[in-house]
């Protein structure tokens, strides 16, 4: 049973960013993640910091925390070059990365190349090809491989991770090619729920939806004759039915993350809050929830 947080790479480091990784290590949250966009929603048109490099100052600032992506995907990352930075923050870090990866979506990271947004069939076979390619970078010292999307010609990748045999992946999914990878090169998946009922359905459907999908995830994983106790199963909140609500009080944290727990889950991750904006919440409630939140869980 663990909490996590997301801290969304909004402020500059030296005027409050530092400042939130520390008191996410300070506050005994498990992990603390951040989202891996050139842009995001209605944050476009204001300050937004690169991934990797926050993560990389994170990693100084830091001792305990773990740190990762929620998530990395395909839309502008090419498994070589990523492949190299994630040894490299594995290496700063101490061995405390986690890559939350996921197919991409529809959003400006989707365009900003140039490139025409990819049909859902082709972000998955993109995925589909993305995800084997990026775990033997991570795992092999020099690997050659000819994609349809990626290739790879003697890339060199060594000492390699500091996690052996690598970093764990956090696979991002819900339809059955993604649960598939899950399965199979995950040591986590994640899930933010249906998207379908964000704005119109019951926290009751939610629920019964997201233990659909987990499921699924155990048929995925039957499949090739893995057991998924072994996949942690990690829930980012804040995309389901009244997302507002979670961080309203502690007794409403406890209610929401105990269905889930009793779903499966091993990690709940909330964000941390950002005045006037989606994310907005009162700063006290949350650090309540970190110190308190799973104390109350387990009685």
């Amino acid at each position: 049973m663990r909490l996590s947080t997301v801290i969304l790479p909004v402020r500059p480091w030296h005027h409050g960013g530092r400042d939130e990784w520390t008191r996410a290590e300070q506050l005994g949250f498990h992990t603390a993640y951040t989202y891996d966009h050139l842009s995001w929603r209605t944050f476009r048109d204001g300050p937004w910091y690169g991934a990797v490099p926050t993560l990389t100052a994170a990693a100084a600032a830091t001792e305990r925390l773990r740190l990762g992506t929620l998530v990395t995907s395909p839309n502008f990352r090419h498994p070589v070059t990523l492949a190299k930075e994630l040894i490299s923050l594995d290496d700063i870090s101490g061995g405390r990365i986690t890559l939350g990866i996921g197919a991409g979506g529809t959003g400006f990271d989707a365009t900003v190349l140039g490139q025409e947004a990819w049909t859902p069939r082709e972000r998955a076979d993109r995925f589909g090809e993305f995800v084997p390619l990026l775990d033997r970078l991570l795992t092999e010292d020099s690997v050659t491989d000819e994609g349809t999307f990626y290739s790879a010609v003697e890339a060199r990748n060594i000492p390699g991770c500091v996690q052996r045999p690598r970093l764990p992946f956090a696979v991002a999914a819900t339809g059955p090619r993604g649960l598939r990878l899950a399965a199979k090169h995950g040591q986590a998946w994640v899930t933010t729920g249906d998207p379908r009922l964000f704005e119109t359905g019951t926290r009751e459907q939610s629920v019964e939806a997201i233990r659909g999908q987990v499921e699924k995830l155990g048929k995925a994983c039957a499949d090739i004759g893995r057991d998924v106790a072994e996949l942690d199963k990690i829930l980012l909140t804040g995309f389901t039915p009244e997302p507002g609500r979670l961080l309203e009080s502690l007794d409403a944290f406890v209610d929401f993350a105990g269905k889930h727990f009793e779903l499966g889950f091993t990690e709940i991750v909330i964000h941390a809050p950002i005045p006037d904006s989606d994310f907005a919440a009162d700063q006290e409630v949350f650090e309540q929830i970190a110190t308190e939140g799973l104390a109350q869980l387990r009685r």
